[in-house]
């Protein structure tokens, strides 16, 4: 019977220990996998499809090259990037919307150098700086163009000629947008004086040059150099930092000695403001890969831009040194 008693303490003893070991390694346990889910969590993402605003109407320059980045950023991201069309009030409308989505990494949307325009005219409250830069990724170069009729060969000919005869020179533009920026940065570069006509569009102030109802204006490859080609228009500069490949006897800017003069349209990816910046880095890893895909390029290249990626901190810089410059010459755009 003590022998009994015995035993029956001893297992009884030992089923304690067990049982308490046991609670231990559960627990242990638990923290444990709730430390890789947690982990899993973030290396998961994004698990679903990511939605991507554009602000613009279906068919137009912005939309061909979004269209062009979420069928090749499906493939490097792992989701879809369904594209949603929220055209409006230049652009702004749509990005109103992206302003108050849940800044969750599952809605992003596209921004360019006509937001800040929009801004510094009183247009929208809204600016860059509202949103979470992810990635610029296409670069359109913007070329000011004349008609072929016009005595300027050169960008040197027609400084001098504005500079000299101040509000002669007709210039097209979309009021209050980035051409009008454009157009204004040469102005003041020069130290000229142009007259603007107000256009709604790229194509409609090309056409009216081409018609002869303007003297120069802001234009693009996609816009103009059919136009070149067929001898109706002159490239006479381009703003990109080095000769553009389809148009090699155009000087830049920067080589005729206006540093400054960076005409570009940059189209941008950002989220809401609040967005993690972990989200945020690992969209621009997955966009930077993309940007090196042949593929991509060349799709890219066929819609009339170029490749220029730049990341989140990049990104900023940039959106912060342009909105200076447009808020420093918002003066010539209110007139």
């Amino acid at each position: 019977m003590r022998n009994h008693n015995l035993a029956k303490a001893t297992t009884g003893r030992f089923g304690r220990l067990l049982t308490a070991a046991s609670a231990i390694v559960s627990l242990a346990a638990g923290l444990t996998a709730g430390g890789f889910a947690q982990t899993a969590q973030a290396d998961d993402y994004p698990d679903h499809a990511i939605e991507f605003i554009v602000p613009w109407s279906p068919g137009g320059g912005s939309d061909t090259l979004m269209r062009i980045i979420s069928n090749a950023a499906e493939k490097h991201i792992g989701q879809p990037l369904p594209v949603i069309n929220m055209p409006g009030v230049s652009g702004t409308l749509g990005l109103k919307e992206l302003a108050r989505r849940d800044p969750d990494g599952y809605t992003i949307g596209q921004i360019h150098e006509g937001l800040m325009a929009a801004n510094a005219t009183g247009l929208t409250q809204l600016n860059w700086d509202d949103f979470q830069p992810i990635a610029s990724l296409a670069s359109s170069p913007q070329y000011l163009v004349v008609n072929a009729d016009s005595d300027w060969q050169t960008f040197e000919e027609f400084a001098e000629y504005a500079k000299a005869h101040p509000g002669e020179i007709r210039v097209g533009a979309t009021l209050g947008g980035i051409p009008h920026v454009h157009a204004a940065m040469i102005e003041d570069a020069i130290g000229a004086k142009f007259r603007y006509v107000g256009y709604e569009g790229t194509g409609a102030r090309i056409r009216g040059l081409v018609g002869g109802h303007v003297d120069a204006a802001i234009g693009d490859i996609s816009s103009s150099l059919e136009f070149v080609k067929n001898g109706d228009l002159r490239f006479l500069a381009v703003g990109s930092n080095a000769r553009v490949d389809a148009t090699p006897d155009v000087p830049t800017f920067k080589e005729l000695g206006y540093d400054n003069l960076k005409l570009s349209v940059n189209r941008g990816i950002v989220a809401p403001k609040g967005t993690d910046a972990d989200k945020v880095q690992t969209l621009a890893d997955d966009f930077e890969a993309m940007s090196q895909d042949p593929d991509f390029i060349e799709k890219t290249r066929r819609a009339g831009a170029q490749v220029e990626f730049m990341g989140p901190q990049d990104y900023t810089d940039y959106l912060s040194e342009v909105d200076a410059t447009i808020k420093r010459l918002s003066g010539k755009l209110a007139r």
